[in-house]
């Protein structure tokens, strides 16, 4: 094995604890690996017992006839063995990447959400699925190829030395040119693989980035760029397998020729030996045989180099991710309990890493059970502010705090346990609608499966999204396409708005939640939300006014900066921002005349 592939040999200490788990099924594979290769060493000689006995000219048709029975027994022998050497082994390699894959589907959910801005998702599904299968090879077949070709041509290197060390001597000249070209071939198949599997993550990103915007792709009769973009993605991950094939097509070609080249060594070699009566033609069909056996071992060992170092590549690939670690974190002591209520901003700055400071310097007080509306233009950082409040985004000690603690000494599950949040990008799964709304709920408690039809029903008439219900084909039970395809963008947005209702959290946090339902639609939906305040803390961002004008207090954000903050009547006296655009909404009729206090 080439020295680059010792390095490499690291990548496997993160799979010690799963094999030291399946030592036991390794050894029992390795125990009847290593008796199936004893038993087929033991075929030739009962063929070159059989030939002599022919050849002497006088034998009996029991001897030659026991000596088959024997083959077939060790045959038998050789058979079960193999199955379960490959039970044991190949199962435990399975159940290895089952369980990896498991636990880096686990840690990519505690990864936060600046991770998958950096990477795509189709490259971290080709990890998830070609490179685990790679690993699995190299812990499998890999190991096997590395034990069964060792133990064989050990075995049949001494049998054949001992059998007439001469003629050995000379049929064996190839083997150490076969090393050499494992050694110069090793490195560059990993090269070529660890290529091959990048362009392999290109290529699934580009066919997910396609499928999860066909409706943009269709909208702008795009498809034709994307076929091209598919097209010459799949191109490269083309040329990027051919590479590899070509190696393998000198690689193999090559080891096989230097391979049955002994073959020819011993026929010349040993046929002169048969003249000479050193060896026997038995024994002559026996070199042979040998030396067929031997062809494993040797083009075992380029597969062996090969698995090892596409297994390490992938590995090495899977395990940048698992040392990967979440940028938003629970603290790692038991965190104390909340003294207070409510929701308090002190001096809040806060900058993105590629960008300038988006929030700045912010103070604001949301006392428990109140009704608070943000407002302000896109880009203001209205976002951002209510991102803080359940720490999707980490701000600085000390500046957001939650029922009177801050929120980096919350653990980081219980902290959003307390908020029900609405975002802009309404996303649903590809399920039914009542799972939907549905999933913040734990559907295998049993007190939970007999509240959930109730839940529901009062989740889905809030969201005003029982009517729509109704002309489904099966109702609640509908299944929608993914990310929601199916229904209209008010039709999620109440969909997304329910499954924020559901289990009543203290803190509703709607992000212009309800930017594509209409203006009569808009109206019943607040006044369930005002009817249903009662010990619920609201937030509201949105660029209505009139979706605001039942706030108890109200925040006008601009360039990340608090500029206006009041009631609804004192904004409106004071001529601002807030007062301008219930001016411009008014006459682009996107609002009834300013009202303060009125109904929605």
């Amino acid at each position: 094995m080439p020295p680059r592939s010792f390095k490499v040999l690291g990548e496997f200490k993160t799979l010690l604890p799963y094999l030291t788990r399946y030592r036991m099924h390794y050894i029992g594979g390795f125990v009847c690996l290593i008796v199936v290769d004893a038993a087929q060493v033991l075929i030739p000689q009962f063929m070159r017992q059989a030939v002599d006995l022919i050849a002497s000219g006088s034998f009996a048709l029991r001897d030659v006839g026991l000596r088959c029975a024997g083959m077939v027994g060790v045959m038998t022998l050789i058979a079960v063995g193999r199955f379960l050497w490959r039970y044991f082994i190949h199962g435990s390699s399975r159940r290895i990447e089952t369980e990896l894959r498991e636990q880096l589907f686990e840690h990519l959910l505690t990864l936060s959400f600046d991770f998958y801005q950096r990477n795509k998702i189709g490259d971290l599904m080709a990890r998830a699925t070609n490179d685990l299968n790679a690993v699995r090879m190299s812990i499998g077949l890999g190991l096997v190829a590395l034990v069964d070709g060792t133990i064989m041509a050990t075995s049949i290197l001494v049998i054949l030395f001992i059998q007439d060390a001469r003629t050995a001597a000379l049929a064996v000249l190839p083997l150490p040119f076969i090393t050499a070209i494992i050694l110069c071939f090793g490195g560059a198949l990993g090269k070529r693989f660890k290529k091959a599997q990048e362009t392999y993550s290109a290529l699934s990103d580009t066919v997910q980035e396609t499928f999860a915007g066909i409706r943009v792709v269709k909208s702008f009769v795009k498809e034709w760029w994307f076929i091209k973009k598919f097209a010459d993605t799949n191109d490269d991950y083309r040329e990027a397998n051919m590479a590899l094939v070509k190696l393998y097509g000198t690689f193999f070609p090559l080891v096989g020729f230097l391979a049955e080249l002994t073959t020819v060594i011993a026929l010349f070699i040993g046929g002169i030996r048969v003249v000479e009566g050193v060896l026997s033609p038995g024994e002559l069909l026996a070199l042979f045989r040998y030396l067929q056996m031997l062809i494993w071992p040797l083009m075992g060992a380029g597969f062996m180099v090969n698995m090892i170092e596409r297994g390490a590549v992938s590995l090495k690939r899977v395990n940048e991710i698992l040392a990967t670690r979440p940028s938003i974190a629970s603290p790692e002591v038991s965190p104390p309990q909340p003294t207070g209520q409510g929701i308090e901003i002190r001096n809040l700055s806060f900058a993105y890493p590629d960008s300038g400071e988006v929030l700045r310097g912010i103070s604001l007080t949301i006392t428990p059970g109140s009704w608070v509306g943000i407002l302000g233009r896109t880009g203001s950082g209205k976002s951002t502010l209510i991102k803080a409040f359940a720490r999707m985004i980490d701000p600085p000690p000390g500046t957001v705090l939650v029922k009177g603690m801050d929120v980096r000494d919350w653990d980081v599950q219980e902290l959003r346990g307390c908020f029900g949040v609405t975002p802009q990008d309404s996303y649903l799964f590809s399920d039914s609608i009542r799972d939907n709304i549905l999933y913040r709920q734990d559907r295998d408690s049993a007190e939970n499966r007999g509240d959930a039809g109730g839940l529901f029903t009062q989740a889905a008439a809030l969201a005003a999204l029982d009517t729509d219900l109704r002309g489904f084909s099966h109702g609640a039970d509908t299944l929608i396409g993914e990310r929601g395809l199916t229904l209209s963008g008010g039709q999620k947005q109440r969909t997304a708005l329910a499954r924020s209702l559901v289990g009543t959290p203290e803190f509703l946090i709607l992000d212009d939640a309800l930017s594509a339902v209409d203006a009569e639609t808009e109206k019943r939906i607040l006044t369930g939300l005002l009817a249903e305040r009662v010990g619920k803390t609201t937030i509201i961002v949105s660029h209505r006014v009139s979706t605001l004008r039942n706030a108890d207090y109200l925040v006008v954000l601009e360039a990340g900066r608090v500029v206006e903050a009041g009631t609804p009547g004192e904004l409106a006296a004071r001529g601002g921002f807030y007062t301008r655009m219930a001016a411009l909404q008014q006459l682009d009729g996107e609002d009834a005349p300013f009202q303060e206090g009125g109904s929605v």
